[in-house]
């Protein structure tokens, strides 16, 4: 089985290509970004691509003899808000490019696209379902939406297999604060774990759906497995997540790390970040989801703990490595 994966030098892909490497049937596994991906412990199986989407015959490189591609690149929802051109020539153009690319080898791949809880937008009824349009209100969300379409579309007429996950929104990263618009939802949890103050751009009181990073990654991996009759002519589907108020997050961040750690954060509204989050869904029907086997978190408490644990992990190996 020959593999892609788009946005593999994000932390999303690194660890989906960590885990699609646990399988012994993956041959093959590019892993393509902007820069080349270093190569996972050695493995012979990687091929590293230097590829930007935003540019013509990129896409070619990447699908070329794929079984499956997973598409995770893509420029970040206050990113794309702040730079339209560069939003619509990565997220859409650099979409349709790949499908593109696909078509043309004639190998009809699975095609797992990451879209976005922010293809929605008010007026949303109290619980979000698979039937409830899509209304998105920001650049990313439309640029989502309409690769949601789009691969639809290529599905439909037979070029790919394709699946598209909307993703809750996942929490709490590794790394750095990054560009999009809620990027604070992690911050408010990583930098004061790491004993740095933080910022929180949006009230207490808002609700936010969540996912952790193992779940993310189990339910790319699941996604890219369903054969195609288990998802018939609707292709998109709703991740499994957990419910979690600001409030609730800090509570959860002093419960595991002290209240010391809640102190670091700071209210400070962003009126842009925050129009943007919390015109955002914030409960969904994922009966359908759990029905073909993907899987959620429980409580928020235990994304904080994956998170100390995972990084007391990593910290571990890097030092063995010294």
């Amino acid at each position: 089985m020959r593999i892609a994966i788009t946005g593999a030098g994000g932390f999303l892909g690194r660890r989906l290509a960590h885990a699609l490497l646990s399988d012994p049937r993956v041959e093959r596994l590019v892993l393509a970004d902007l820069a080349p991906v270093p190569s996972i412990a050695g493995d012979a199986r990687i091929v590293p691509l230097a590829a930007n989407l935003a540019e013509a015959g990129a896409g070619e490189s990447i699908a070329e003899g794929a079984d499956v591609i997973f598409h995770l690149a893509a420029v970040l929802s206050g990113q794309a808000e702040a730079d339209f051109e560069l939003g619509m020539g990565v997220n859409v153009q650099g979409t349709r490019r790949l499908l593109e690319a696909a078509r043309a080898g004639g190998r009809r791949p699975r095609f797992v696209f990451t879209s976005s809880l922010a293809v929605f937008g008010p007026p949303l009824p109290p619980v979000v379902d698979d039937g409830t349009a899509v209304h998105p209100q920001s650049s990313y969300g439309t640029e989502k939406a309409i690769g949601e379409l789009l691969v639809s579309d290529y599905s439909r007429r037979g070029y790919v297999d394709g699946r598209v996950l909307r993703l809750p929104t996942v929490c709490v990263r590794p790394g750095r604060p990054n560009a999009a618009a809620s990027s604070f939802v992690s911050g408010i949890i990583r930098e004061p774990l790491h004993g740095e103050n933080a910022v929180c751009p949006v009230d207490r009181g808002l609700e936010l759906w969540l996912s952790s990073p193992r779940a993310a990654v189990s339910n790319l991996v699941h996604g890219g497995s369903l054969p195609p009759e288990a998802l018939g002519t609707q292709r998109t589907i709703n991740l499994p997540g957990i419910t979690v108020t600001v409030d609730r997050m800090i509570a959860s961040l002093a419960a595991v790390a002290g209240p010391g750690a809640a102190a670091r954060i700071e209210f400070r509204e962003d009126p842009a970040a925050c129009r943007i989050v919390s015109s955002w869904p914030s409960r969904f029907d994922v009966r359908r989801a759990l029905a073909l086997g993907f899987t959620g978190d429980t409580e928020f408490g235990a994304l904080v703990r994956d998170f100390m644990a995972d990084e007391a992990a990593e910290k571990a190996v890097t030092q063995g490595r010294r």
